[in-house]
């Protein structure tokens, strides 16, 4: 009994998200291009520098803490007079060696690729400034999701590729499908030694109800203009010659996919990675998947030491019932990716 309450309960809150997340999408579609983000750029340096600077203050002897704290002082105020008078003179600026830059990009992606929006915002900020001495660096997590969104997604990082600025792509979890499709632009993938790669495949599945609707005699048409204009349906009855086209569309995606793959990564060998399996970062390696293991932070701190390193995003304000709204897909999305999950991962462990 109370394993039926919980279950009842829990189809009222998934209800009540679906309808929130349903209103929310219509109202954000009579209100389309009302509201505008803005673009928040976050040096990375001087975060790194004060934290380094709280460890060893809370790391050293009481008795040095208030001397040492005094000389870091002198120091910032010795270095901003410089700052200021290398800032005054004309000819120090240009004699003075710039650093290079290195933008940082954050891409959690989920099934519809929702984040590619932000991501086209701070791509085209990042392209009005870069230069081919600076560098890009994407933090990507993503199980992939749809063909379309994530096609999109790539041809946004393919927009710095095309600029000839380095992208480098640095994977902590998970890039598989469309998130490997993403990551395969890069000039260089980093990823954590068991972070997920590949799942160089193509996959689509739907229930079909057409026997339980003829059960309670009720009939189901489908009428089409065109010979496959409709292959597979949910509550028709499918036929032979449908499934057959359906697998050929997706035969065909998939040569998309390998051709894409193979084109960025030619020193992969796509028949033996483009089976739908995945691979382990350490694993991935050895078949050329990436080019080395290295988590994110690792890169960073790295590039920290020879760089300006800037956090850039785009951020949208949204008021609170978009915020409910778009909380409620986010768990109805998270509600489907753990089905997907479950529905596959009797096979190569996908997830």
């Amino acid at each position: 009994m109370y394993g039926l309450f919980l279950a009842k309960i829990a189809t009222v809150v998934l209800a009540v998200a679906l309808i929130a997340s349903i209103a929310v999408g219509v109202s954000q579609k009579n209100k389309q291009g009302a509201e505008k983000g803005h673009l928040e750029v976050t040096p990375l340096n001087q975060q790194f520098e004060d934290m380094s600077e709280a460890m060893m203050l809370a790391t050293m002897d009481q008795s040095m803490q208030k001397a040492e704290e005094k000389k870091l002082q002198k120091a910032k105020k010795k270095q901003a007079k410089l700052d200021k008078k290398a800032a005054s003179s004309t000819s120090e600026m240009v004699d003075a060696p710039a650093k290079s830059r290195v933008f940082v990009l954050s891409f959690n992606g989920n099934i519809s690729a929702s984040a590619t929006s932000h991501l086209r915002e701070e791509i085209s900020a990042i392209l009005t400034q870069a230069t081919t001495d600076d560098e890009v660096l994407i933090k990507l997590e993503s199980p992939g999701g749809m063909v379309h969104s994530y096609g999109l997604a790539s041809s946004q990082l393919d927009r710095l590729r095309k600029a000839k600025i380095p992208l480098t792509v640095c994977v902590d979890k998970v890039a598989a499908s469309g998130g490997y499709m993403m990551a395969c632009v890069a000039d260089k993938i980093l990823a954590a030694p068991f972070a997920i790669i590949g799942s160089i495949g193509v996959v689509a599945q739907l229930p079909n109800f057409n026997r339980v609707l003829k059960k309670h005699n009720v009939d189901y048409e489908v009428l089409t203009a065109g010979k496959y204009k409709r292959t597979l349906t949910m509550f028709g009855e499918n036929t032979d010659q449908g499934r057959r086209k359906f697998v050929e569309d997706l035969e065909d995606i998939h040569g998309l996919f390998k051709a894409h793959v193979s084109s960025r990564r030619p020193q992969v060998d796509i028949e033996k990675i483009a089976t739908g399996e995945t691979w382990y970062g350490s694993q991935a390696l050895e078949m050329s998947l990436i080019d080395d293991i290295q988590t994110s932070d690792e890169y960073l701190m790295s590039r920290i030491k020879d760089a300006n390193v800037y956090e850039v995003s785009y951020v949208l304000k949204k008021k609170l019932h978009q915020r409910l709204g778009l909380a409620a897909e986010e768990s109805a999305d998270r509600l489907l990716l753990r089905w997907w999950a479950r529905l596959t991962q009797d096979s190569n462990k996908h997830i």
